[in-house]
């Protein structure tokens, strides 16, 4: 299964408010669900600039929409030396919304896809999913269509305790600037794209 053969599983007529709506129905119904439980939690590497969080939202949104979130993710996959934090529970998340907008087999053959992507990372039981795995995981970049993450005051609050900075899909996307950030991670000459986005 390839990305590309998953996004044409896709429905015509998905929205971001849909994705947006169905999300905050599902951590809200968990919310009320939710009791106490054991976890490990991953202890949190060298923050980087070259490790990215998407929320449900995004992830979910790239998977049916082929818009804002696509092209920012797509920046990422086309690069190897980049990396996709996800935990489980945000993935659980995703899937779950995928189901819910979509259907059974596209959530499915989603997290067959994103499972050969992401770099896992382990978070406490009850913490956000998205902020949890970018602290957890030593992601610098979060990207979500949530207001209240994207705002200039959570934005400070956030920074106070790790160094991460949570953007919308498209704000991303005109800032992620590769040639830089090969060359101050790597320390190198950029090489260009060295992935097929889509494979």
């Amino acid at each position: 299964m390839s990305w590309v053969d998953c996004f044409a599983q896709a429905p015509d007529d998905v929205t971001v408010d849909e994705i947006r709506s169905a999300l905050a129905a599902h951590r809200s119904s968990k919310a009320a669900e939710s009791g106490d439980s054991e976890s490990t939690a991953s202890e949190p590497p060298e923050p980087s600039p070259a490790r990215v969080v998407a929320d449900a939202d995004v992830l979910a949104a790239d998977c049916c929409i082929d818009g804002d979130a696509r092209r920012a993710l797509d920046s990422l996959r086309q690069h190897s030396w980049t990396t996709l934090v996800a935990s489980d529970q945000l993935l659980d998340d995703t899937e779950a919304i995928i189901e819910a907008i979509a259907d059974e087999s596209l959530a499915v053959d989603w997290r067959a896809c994103i499972e050969r992507w992401r770099d896992p990372v382990d978070q406490p039981p009850g913490d956000h999913p998205a902020l949890a795995s970018a602290y957890r995981g030593g992601a610098m970049h979060l990207l979500s269509f949530d207001e209240s993450l994207t705002d200039s005051s959570t934005g400070a609050a956030l920074h106070n305790r790790f160094p991460v900075s949570v953007r919308q899909p498209d704000a991303f996307g005109l800032l992620f600037d590769p040639e830089s950030l090969y060359e101050a991670e790597l320390s190198g000459e950029y090489p260009g794209p060295d992935r097929d986005p889509r494979a």
